[in-house]
């Protein structure tokens, strides 16, 4: 049962904007099984609604995994608190603004808010996945990893260059990602796409987990200009969507305790 729950969920992952649509038979070269295994998978998710069978007996992505899509968007707690924050930010700077999640070494878009001055970024659409090392919202989610995990994930997936300011060292990355630590933001400047500068900031639940990140996306004539105020903001964002889902930093809380002993002496 388990072998088959993969199976079909490796077959779902081969469906891209590049190829929309696959028989059987290349779903089952794709991965090295049986045609009839293939056949039978895909089968089943078709009669769920995962897939769907088109006249000519090939497959397309079902139209449940767009209701499961919009169930997951509407009800992620930290997706809903980030909406308003995001908003002000747009309002304040009428540039991109994106929220992200971390799935090994990727980023994955799950909301996206572009401004009156913003550039049309078309590889941040809402769902796509990026590599994580070259992007500022990346950096700041893999800092809270652990560096022998960063490390796994090099070795799995290497780190080509994107573009001439791609950090593409390990050991760059280990120093990128412990000055991240430190000052609590990411810049990516030019290493995802020429031209264009984002700053990012980590956003945590109420355990003190990052579950996400925020950033906004400049072109980079722009950013450089107002860097500074956009980190601010960025960081006063992210702040507040923590705070909202119950993250109280460690300095606040030992100021409450300070204060609570006071008064009881």
């Amino acid at each position: 049962m388990l072998g088959t729950l993969k199976k079909a969920g490796e077959i779902l992952s081969l469906f891209a904007k590049s190829q929309p649509e696959l028989g059987v038979t290349e779903a089952a070269e794709a991965l090295g099984i049986a045609k009839s295994s293939a056949c039978a998978i895909m089968s089943s998710l078709a009669q769920i609604g995962l897939l769907r069978r088109t006249p000519q007996n090939r497959y397309r992505l079902g139209w449940r995994l767009l209701e499961l899509g919009s169930i997951l968007m509407e009800s992620t707690e930290f997706r809903l608190e980030a909406l308003p924050e995001m908003q002000r930010l747009v309002d304040r700077f009428g540039e991109t603004v994106h929220l992200v999640v971390l799935e090994g070494f990727e980023v994955v878009y799950v909301a996206k808010m572009e401004g009156t001055r913003a550039v049309r970024i078309a590889a941040s659409a809402i769902g796509a996945r990026l590599p994580a090392y070259c992007t500022g919202v990346g950096k700041v989610l893999l800092a809270e990893l652990p560096w022998d995990e960063v490390q796994g994930y090099i070795a799995a997936y290497g780190m080509k260059a994107v573009t001439v300011n791609t950090i593409t060292e390990p050991e760059r990355l280990k120093a990128e990602l412990e000055l991240v630590r430190q000052q609590g933001f990411a810049y990516d400047l030019e290493e995802l796409v020429p031209e264009l500068c984002c700053v990012a900031a980590p956003v945590r639940d109420y355990t003190g987990q990052a579950v996400a990140a925020i950033s906004l996306s400049v072109p980079s004539y722009r950013f450089y200009r107002s860097r500074d105020a956009m980190r601010v903001e960025v960081l006063r964002a992210a702040r507040q969507i923590s705070g909202n889902l119950g993250y109280v930093p460690a300095v606040c809380r030992t100021r409450r305790l300070q204060r609570c002993c006071a008064k009881e002496g």
